[in-house]
Parts: C-alpha cells; structure tokens; sequence
C-alpha cells in the first residue's frame, strides 16, 4: 500500500503527503541514510526519532553480504532487526554494483560481480534484487536498474536505458509474484521506478515517458550528482519533471548539499537521500543556517558557543563548540556522534522548513535567502 496527497503547490514547489506500510510523512522530505541498518556515526533508531528522521534509507547490496538478507528475514525484518518502526526504503543495489566497474560484468540477465569484502562471485538478477528487498521487508523497493558514468556515450546510454526498463518490468512482476505466493514480510511494500539516460535530455524524458505507463507508486530520478556540473543536473531535472506524474513522490537519489535541496524543490521534487550530512560530519564539516564550518579549524578551540546559536538540536542545546573540537582532535568516538547527530537534525529541519515555507507561499523568499547562503563557509 502506498499513496501520495498533493496538498500545495507554489510555483513548481510542492508540499505532499506519503503514507505507506509503516506510517505518514510530510514531504519534502530527506531519507537518513543508513546503509548498514546504521547510521555511521554510532546513531541508534531512537536517536533518529529525536532528530526529526521521517524515513530511513538502507542499502540492498551491503545487507545482502552482511549479515545477509536471509538472516535478517529470520530475525523478522530490517524493521526488527534495527528496532525502527518508521517507514523504510531500500536502494536496488545497483549504484553500488555498478560502481565495482573493474570487478562485473552486465548481461540482459543480470550482473555478475565480486565482493568488495572478500572478492567471492555472486551474481543479482532485477528478481534477486527485489527477493533481496522483500527478505528485508523494506516500505519501499527500488527497482534494479544501471547507473552509467557521466559522460557515457549515446549508443551505449540508449542500450542501458532500455534494458533498465526491461529490467523495471522485471522487478513488478517478481514483486507481484512473492506477494501472491505469501509470506512476505512486509505485504504493504511497493515499487519505484527509476529514470535513467546520463546527460542527455531526450533520452531521459522518452525513458521517462516508458516508464510512467507502468503506473508505479512512485518515480525517481537516477545517476544524477555522479561528476557533472551542476546546472547540467538542474537541466535534467527540469527536462524530466514535467513528464513525472503530478499525483505521484519524485525522488531524487543522492542529493546533496542544502543548496542542492533547495533548489531541487523549487523544480519539483519531493524525496532525497545523501551520505553528506553523516560523511561530513565524520569529518568535522558542520552545517548551519549561516554556512559551513570546519570544526577541526583553531578558532574553535577555546570557543563556547554552540555549533549554531539558532539550533535546537540535542548537541547544540548542551555542548560547545571548544567540547566538540576538543573530542574530533582527541579522536574521541563521541565527538563523531555528537557531529553527524547535529547534521542530520539540520537536513531534517531544514525539511520542514521548506515545507513550512510552502504551506505560507514564502518558498520563493526562503529559496532567495537561503539558497546561497548555506553554501558559504564560515
């Protein structure tokens, strides 16, 4: 079950309603990535309640090898298994298999590839990825697609595109197949598709277009923010959204800075995952409402403000900035949790601070204010 509510729109920016097997969220909304059923950083499912997490991201291929997926399925699904009763979403598993450039091969079948742990052959088929997701018991299934490398040569993208909707339609009906079987773990959990096509325009919206008739819950935009300039990947985005469904989420994987955000909402965008608030964070790269700052640099060292005076977040209402300095440079275990804690809690509230603009036709304003501004470096 899934269903998305378009409540308001300004201009293209839009303010939704999903609901799906594990509850209600508001969109525009940002999934916590938690690639190993964790977010790295020591952050525990109660933890993401407390920063306003809606939705939580786990990667397939990474569950799939460890602890494995049958595993997790005997223990009652990645639910349980992370004590997280929100709403889940698993990727297919194809980024990080078609990252492994010099270790698979792709065939219509399927990619055979070898394991960055232990270099062992396995192989994942469009039907193994979704078998993989449904042992899971993920809200929402990311079809298997491939990811190419941008630039990448027409013929070769054209090819790659028709064969990730070939492998699309493969996904549904093995979907639909474990469900009429029974014993699913999650009998709620649906399917997104994903549109593919590198840089070039025509080619995403006629994969776009394909794709759309399959009539899915929802649709994503892939292999974007992967090396190309970012006006390309604006450029994209604006070809391909007005060939999206209006009454269905659109997601944008792996997006990005705050400003990237921002201005994929104010195009039409209602979803986004990315690694950059815990990765930075782990890094002492810190984000606030006026810019960035490297918590690591020697200014901080006897300062004892918070990491931002207009932050609620648990860290920045009981520790100073001198604390954390003082733990990343002692290589305390702490001082990168309090770090990634921080940021996540801002990509949230920045969030419903979007939201909160839309609802109030003050979106535009936002966008002017902030769009710039988050992107400087204090």
């Amino acid at each position: 079950m899934a269903e998305f509510t378009l409540l308001k729109t300004q201009d293209r920016a839009r303010r939704g309603r999903f609901t799906c097997a594990h509850g209600t969220v508001e969109s525009p909304l940002f999934f916590n990535v938690g690639t190993q059923g964790a977010i790295k950083g020591g952050l525990s499912a109660e933890d993401l309640k407390n920063i306003g997490c809606q939705f939580e991201l786990s990667n397939t291929y990474h569950l799939h090898l460890r602890p494995g997926d049958e595993v997790i399925r005997g223990l009652g699904g990645l639910h349980r298994f992370m004590a997280w009763d929100g709403p889940i979403i698993t990727d297919s598993g194809g980024f990080q298999v078609f990252s492994l450039s010099e270790l698979r091969g792709i065939k219509e079948e399927g990619v055979t590839f070898r394991s960055h742990i232990d270099g062992r052959k396995l192989f994942i088929s469009p039907e193994k990825s979704i078998q993989i997701q449904s042992n899971l018991g993920s809200d929402i299934a990311m079809a298997f697609d491939e990811c190419v490398a941008n630039p990448s040569p027409r013929e070769y993208v054209e090819e790659s595109s028709a064969r990730t909707t070939r492998w699309l339609e493969r996904c549904v009906r093995e979907l639909d197949r474990l469900k009429a079987a029974g014993g699913c773990i999650n009998t709620g959990q649906v399917i997104f598709g994903i549109n593919q096509g590198g840089t070039y325009g025509d080619i995403r919206v006629e994969h776009m277009k394909r794709i759309r008739e399959l009539d899915l819950p929802g649709y994503a935009i892939g292999g974007l923010a992967v090396g190309e300039p970012v006006q390309v990947m604006y450029d994209i985005i604006d070809a391909v959204q007005e060939h999206m469904p209006s009454d269905r989420p659109r997601y944008l994987m792996g997006v990005g800075t705050p400003s990237n955000i921002i201005e994929c909402v104010a195009r039409g965008v209602d979803f986004f995952d990315c690694v950059m608030p815990s990765r930075n964070a782990r890094h002492g790269k810190l984000f606030t409402w006026r810019g960035t700052l490297n918590i690591k640099n020697a200014g901080y060292i006897g300062d004892s403000s918070p990491i931002d005076p207009g932050c609620s977040c648990p860290v920045c209402s009981r520790y100073s900035r001198a604390y954390i300095s003082h733990l990343i440079r002692a290589g305390e275990i702490l001082g990168l949790r309090l770090c990634v804690m921080h940021n996540l809690f801002f990509y949230n509230e920045l969030m419903a601070a979007i939201r909160a603009a839309i609802e109030l036709d003050e979106f535009d304003r936002f966008r002017r204010e902030y769009s710039q501004l988050l992107e400087q470096r204090i």
